[in-house]
């Protein structure tokens, strides 16, 4: 059995980021390995021009890293956990899911923005959804933020921008937009916490399933599967993202449609096995028809929680909503 663990991930800055932590947990609870880092490209990496919905979404992030995984050339693929479509190679798995950081998303300002409206940087600094100007930009290539944003200002205008987070804070200024929307775990692991000028509540913007956990995916008959889950894995989270994955693969979604889910694991339940509380969102592109649920069940079958919630959506008519986004 080899010492050597090799690592595939992205090239972007996040990415490497995320891979030296997996790394570093490795090394903490199995010394004796030697972990190292492969770089590999993904499609996603490559195609920064086209808008995300645009390009389809099957594995956009992972395809690449996933065939690596299949011929042997890496051992471990680290992968946001949401990027991760909700079908999975035969012969793969994801072998863990690491502690969730925050999972909300924040509004990141121009800074001219915030020094017109007189507002501090950071998420204490005073500035709101109601300091953005009526019929100001705001840059977002997903169309789960573009839908929930819209129903919360519907006169905001929601222009495509992509490229790593350094590159879209600098577009938010060349471009002269009011600000962008990203995930405030992100922000956090590239020390640009500070950047966020407001964090969305879960009533006005849930997540992307998956938002803030790390995926770590594996060839399903590994020799090492067992010392790497421990080394890696947070049941809680586990749990969590179980539930949000299961109502994503129910309601057929991905990056090409406005789904939003967040599950909270909780304590109590029979013999304090937890209690899962899932609240999941459905909308139109311009966020003109929204669909909102929330269910509450044991932790134990967290995949039914989010089939049922995702039934309970189809039969008020999300399956409709996203029929016509699928449309067009």
């Amino acid at each position: 059995m080899s010492d050597l663990i090799r690592i595939g991930s992205r090239g972007s800055p996040l990415a490497l980021i995320q891979s030296e932590w997996v790394r570093d947990r490795i090394r903490e609870r199995h010394p004796h390995l030697r972990v190292e880092i492969e770089i590999i490209q993904t499609k996603g990496d490559k195609l920064l021009d086209a808008p995300l919905a645009k390009l389809g979404d099957k594995g956009l992030f992972v395809k690449e890293l996933e065939t690596a995984l299949l011929d042997g050339a890496v051992d471990l693929a680290v992968h946001s956990a949401k990027d991760m479509p909700t079908q999975i190679p035969a012969g793969l798995g994801i072998i863990a899911f690491t502690e969730r950081e925050d999972v909300r998303d924040v509004f990141v300002a121009n800074p001219r923005l915030l020094a017109d409206v007189g507002a501090g940087a950071g998420l204490g600094g005073g500035f709101s959804l109601d300091d953005v100007p009526r019929g100001a930009r705001v840059g977002s290539s997903s169309l789960r933020r573009r839908s929930q944003l819209l129903a919360l200002r519907p006169d905001l205008e929601v222009v495509d921008i992509r490229g790593n987070v350094e590159t879209r804070l600098r577009k938010v200024v060349d471009e002269e937009m009011a600000g962008t929307i990203l995930a405030a775990a992100g922000l956090a692991r590239l020390g640009r916490a500070d950047a966020g000028a407001f964090a969305f509540s879960f009533d006005q913007m849930l997540p992307a399933v998956g938002q803030g956990a790390l995926a770590i995916e594996a060839s399903t008959d590994h020799p090492r599967l067992r010392e790497l889950h421990a080394a890696l894995g947070h049941r809680p989270t586990a749990l969590a993202v179980a539930a949000e994955r299961a109502l994503l693969g129910a309601l057929e979604g991905g990056c090409q449609v406005p789904i939003a889910a967040h599950a909270d694991w909780r304590v109590g339940g029979e013999r304090g096995a937890g209690v899962l509380v899932l609240r999941a969102y459905v909308g139109s592109l311009d966020g003109s028809v929204t669909m909102r649920s929330e269910h509450v069940r044991l932790a134990n079958d967290p995949e039914g929680l989010g089939i049922f919630l995702a039934a309970e959506l189809l039969e008020r008519g999300a399956g409709d909503i996203l029929d016509e986004i699928r449309s067009q």
